[in-house]
């Protein structure tokens, strides 16, 4: 395959120049003036960008690759690989998941982190309580296993359960083991709002005791409290790498956050397993305990109701996707105070909780954040079924909306710096080899779009749509888009980290 007269950005953030590059059994063959070698298969580059594919290296795919193996909204989007197992959540046998992850034969590329809440929910269930001595060695060896089965590191999910409730100690011990294998320690750290600098000072300590190089997820600040503070958690992880330590982070380009409804809670509500969490909820005493906890958050947020917080995916109830736990409480002809609010809360996570997206970062901040350049761009995003719920638009215009919006119309930074970001930052951090760059011998994941179109067309209202300005992506040399339109192409394979036996 031959692709002339293209304008190259090769991902290592030099600029751009014009030239062709073939492509033969998987791989990038040649870079340069090739007008006269014969190929099978000839496109015309011509007005158009052509860059390594995009690494996503956060993501949680897992169980949504078997719904949509063509994972088109990252294929639209021009991502070709992608890091899964972010967190703390991941499954444990990877060398069963890989295992499927071959057979269902994916469109992407991806890699996967081990998930310490997964880690230690196989060993010690919800409970909210130290390891024992024993525990924590099952928890070693899982660890030491994922990394050879081919982890690239260890992720953990702070906020949520059952990580909420381990010790910086117990995370050192683990990250250790991840360290032995080269692996990375990628964090959701315990907090991203009212106690960020804490967060990130834990994250700092894990990466130093440990010897393993720190990845910060989704780097944000929640809360309008915090809003304005980017400055302060910015130069911290500034300090941090001029003082040695291996540490970047990764950022989505929007100010609304997603995950699970039940973060509201208190975390020691959510102890002990489901038939705990119920009895709870249903205790008077303690709902009326966890609903001045809920009220007191939110005007620490100076907001009056549940308005930021927005159902994203309600089993229980489709109807009420796309609405904000303020209108769902109105629809329920309930009281409209925060206090009510709080019970609709409770009341849904009785039936199974949502999938919700929160409404609570400030631009300036996200404009503030992105233009550090050890920042890499992630969408936080699984494979989306298209129109099914009312999912967050970072799942399907994460790289075009920074290329649109920006790059070209707020000109935060250049094209090349973005696209460097994009591509050899995560797969220096990941250690992907033969990726992230267009260089001869390096697997041919390629990128195609036109810089003066390209653009994110999903919003949160009408989350269901591809990007915009994608002309063509190719997955180790098979074509995936073809002039806008995703082919059955299916060859996205496992990447492996360095630990792998």
């Amino acid at each position: 395959m031959l692709i002339l007269h293209g304008k190259i950005v090769d991902g290592t953030g030099n600029s751009w120049w014009y030239g062709s590059i073939a492509v033969k059994d998987g791989e990038i063959t040649a870079i340069g003036s090739l007008d006269n070698i014969p190929a099978r298969r000839i496109i015309d580059a011509r007005g158009l960008i052509v860059a390594p594919g995009f690494i996503d290296v956060h993501t949680h795919i897992e169980d949504d690759e078997i719904k949509n193996p063509l994972a088109s909204n990252f294929i639209y989007d021009g991502v070709t690989t992608v890091i899964t197992g972010n967190c703390g959540l991941s499954k444990v046998n990877l060398h069963q998941y890989f295992g499927l992850l071959d057979s269902l034969h994916l469109s992407i590329n991806a890699a996967s982190l081990i998930g310490h809440n997964d880690l230690r929910k196989a060993v010690m269930g919800s409970a909210n309580r130290e390891p024992g001595s024993s525990e924590l060695l099952q928890m070693q060896q899982l660890t030491e296993q994922a990394m050879k089965d081919g982890a690239v590191g260890l992720s953990t999910g702070l906020i949520y359960i059952p990580g909420t409730y381990a010790k910086t100690t117990e995370i050192v011990v683990l990250a250790k083991i991840a360290a032995a294998y080269n692996g990375v320690y990628a964090t959701h750290m315990r907090d991203e709002g009212d106690s960020v600098d804490a967060a990130i000072e834990e994250a700092l300590t894990i990466g130093r005791e440990a010897h393993i190089p720190v990845e910060i997820s989704h780097f944000k600040l929640s809360g309008q409290q915090n809003w304005g503070r980017s400055t302060e958690t910015v130069n911290r992880v500034k300090q941090a790498r001029e003082n040695g330590l291996d540490v970047t982070i990764d950022q989505y380009p929007y100010t609304a956050s997603s995950t699970s409804l039940s973060t509201l809670l208190p975390d020691w509500v959510l102890a002990d397993g489901q038939d705990s969490v119920q009895a709870r909820l249903l205790n008077p005493a303690i709902r009326k305990t966890a609903i001045d906890y809920m009220v007191k958050k939110l005007q620490r947020r100076k907001l009056l109701h549940f308005s930021y917080a927005v159902v994203a995916s309600f089993k229980a109830d489709t109807t009420l996707n796309g609405k904000s736990i303020e209108e769902i409480n109105l629809i329920l002809h309930q009281k409209h105070n925060a206090a009510q609010e709080a019970s609709t809360v409770m009341d849904m996570i009785l039936k199974g909780g949502a999938g919700m997206v929160f409404h609570g970062m400030s631009e300036k901040d996200v404009q503030y954040i992105m233009q550090y350049p050890f920042n890499m761009i992630a969408s936080d995003a699984s494979i989306r079924v298209f129109n099914q719920g009312v999912p967050h638009p970072r799942g399907y215009g994460t790289n075009a909306r920074v290329l649109g919006k920006y790059v070209r119309e707020e000109k935060l930074m250049p094209l090349e710096e973005a696209i460097r970001r994009m591509t050899s930052l995560p797969a220096q951090k990941f250690h992907l080899n033969n990726r992230g760059l267009l260089k001869q011998g390096y697997a041919a994941d390629l990128v195609l779009f036109d810089e003066k179109t390209v653009n994110d067309a999903s919003t949160y209202n009408q989350p269901h749509q591809y990007s915009k300005g994608f002309s063509y992506v190719l997955v180790n040399g098979v074509i995936a888009l073809d002039n806008g339109i995703q082919t059955n192409a299916r060859s996205g394979k496992v990447l492996y980290g360095p630990g792998k036996k």
